[in-house]
């Protein structure tokens, strides 16, 4: 079985690709950090990231296409560009981008990704955006410790799972670094540990409920 754990620290990667990531950053901008596989993008993703952007105050939010989550089947798992071109027709709106920069980055996990952002853009007030089901599995998360201790986290909720997410292993452990919902436009400027739960119109849809409707049944 495998278990979550500390990340070790990569070195600073030389790779091309790592100069051009879709999207540019000045000092004292507040920019969302919005990961996943979006296999593939629907509205609920869309509502997580204008949520965010919103109440947090937010120059941007940036959705990081994953090449792969290491916690769920490359089987299923559509290509890169597909999802791309997917991520793209539901960020749209004024203060969203689409990147792929884990990949020119060639970083794994979210944490490396975390780090070699605040490396590249200094001054930058970054918060990493979750919907509540990545919350209530967010301690089998590599490194998931370390995520909270060097970016504040914004946690927006999601149907039928936000009790379970906000009595999860993480909500208890950093229960005392949470910030009232109406104190959320602070968040960006905190010291981590420090994340926010943000309630809200709930949107019901789910990638897996695509993936299942667009698969094809046999006759």
């Amino acid at each position: 079985m495998w278990f979550a754990g500390p990340a070790r620290r990569l070195p600073a990667a030389g790779r091309p690709g790592a100069l051009r990531l879709g999207f540019h950053l000045e000092p004292g901008m507040r920019v969302g950090l919005f990961g996943g596989s979006f296999n593939p993008a629907h509205e609920g993703h869309a509502h997580v990231a204008e949520t965010a952007r919103r109440r947090l105050g937010l120059d941007l939010v940036v959705w990081l296409v994953s090449p792969q989550n290491p916690l769920k089947s490359a089987h299923e798992t559509a290509p890169l560009a597909t999802r791309m071109a997917g991520a793209q027709a539901f960020a749209r709106q004024r203060g969203m981008a689409v990147s792929d920069a884990e990949t020119r980055l060639g970083s794994r996990y979210t944490i490396d990704t975390v780090r070699a952002l605040k490396a590249r853009f200094p001054g930058v007030d970054f918060v990493w955006i979750m919907g509540a089901d990545s919350l209530a599995t967010f301690h089998r998360w590599r490194g998931w410790t370390q995520i909270m201790a060097e970016t504040p986290v914004a946690v927006v909720s999601r149907p039928w799972i936000s009790l379970k997410s906000r009595t999860s292993p993480a909500a208890r452990r950093f229960a005392r670094h949470r910030i009232a919902s109406f104190q959320a436009r602070r968040l960006p400027a905190l010291a981590p540990p420090a994340w926010v739960f943000l309630r809200g119109p709930l949107n019901f849809q789910s990638s897996t409920a695509l993936r299942e409707r667009m698969r094809p049944t046999d006759l």
